[in-house]
């Protein structure tokens, strides 16, 4: 049941899930292995938080996405499933536990996801900081990808996370600016375009920068590739779209339902206009695997070369 706005009034409509948006039930022994890893150390994975509809497809595969800083948010987004609430401390040996979990999955690449921390002055920065350099010493090898808050537009929690060096620093923009005040609690569009924007003036050859957004909200096909031009004006160079999916009757509604083809014309257009990888689909998100995106190895070098006269890691 979708409600829709036309000339200022609210009608109701019927809106069926297509088929394309069904998946099967999660099973096997690789899924169950990655279950209790993820249950037995007690971490918290968006995974389950977002109830994200790939969780059999890529914990069967032996992936999974980590969710640090606590289990509810600051924020009351209109998409998002994870709860709101005042949150509790962060927990110290959480960087330490993730890590583990990247070591024992033997991930060649990982994704660390937050909620976001308004009662933290630093936003949790460090706290990722933190997750970021465990994983690596714990897992020297994995391409260390971090999904974060736009900190509240703070530069130096930002540059906390940028020092510690992650491969990839996504911050998704979540839906076109006309859509964001509706979409994103407290969030404001351009704030996020600057903070993927001075991500990348940070860590300057040594990082790459990476956006998603979701289809289905009321956007229009000219709205979505304004917003790739806009990423793209701001230096990011790996772009993620998928299917919103209502996570309760709570949300907001889907307006519609793209079909598949409608997403593979769109990676196209992402892809001429300048983006160096584009994940595109009804059921892609952020942290899928097809998303995940190797740097360059120019990258990769000069990146190494960086921790090597940093001491943070050894030859």
């Amino acid at each position: 049941m979708i409600w829709c706005i036309t000339f200022g009034v609210m009608k109701e409509q019927t809106l069926h899930k297509p088929e394309w948006l069904k998946v099967r039930l999660p099973k096997g022994r690789v899924f169950n292995r990655v279950q209790h890893l993820v249950q037995g150390q007690g971490l918290v994975t968006v995974c389950e938080q977002a109830l994200c509809p790939n969780r059999g497809e890529c914990w069967s595969h032996g992936t999974a996405t980590f969710m640090v800083c606590g289990e509810v948010c600051t924020r009351a987004c209109g998409f998002c499933a994870t709860r709101t609430a005042k949150p509790g401390p962060l927990d110290a040996d959480e960087p330490r536990k993730v890590a583990e979990a990247v070591a024992s999955m033997k991930l060649e690449h990982t994704v660390v996801t937050m909620v976001t921390r308004d009662d933290l002055r630093d936003g949790a920065a460090g706290h990722i900081a933190a997750t970021i350099r465990a994983i690596r010493s714990a897992s020297p090898a994995t391409i260390i990808e971090v999904l974060v808050s736009d900190f509240n537009g703070n530069e130096e929690a930002l540059a906390q996370v940028m020092e510690a060096r992650p491969h990839i620093l996504n911050h998704n923009v979540e839906t076109v600016e006309r859509l964001t005040p509706l979409v994103r609690f407290r969030a404001q569009y351009r704030r996020s375009l600057h903070i993927l924007e001075r991500a990348g003036q940070m860590a300057p050859g040594l990082v790459v920068t990476k956006s998603g957004m979701m289809l289905g909200l009321g956007e229009s096909r000219d709205e979505v590739v304004r917003t790739m031009d806009d990423l793209l004006e701001h230096g990011v160079r790996v772009l993620t779209m998928g299917q919103y999916l209502r996570p309760s009757a709570r949300h907001l509604p889907v307006i519609r339902y793209v079909r598949p083809e409608e997403f593979a014309e769109l990676r196209e257009i992402a892809l001429t206009r300048g983006f160096e990888h584009v994940a595109s689909g009804p059921l892609i998100r952020s942290s899928h695997h097809d998303a995940n995106f190797r740097p360059e190895q120019k990258i990769l070098d000069a990146l190494r070369e960086d921790l090597l006269r940093r001491g943070e890691i050894a030859e």
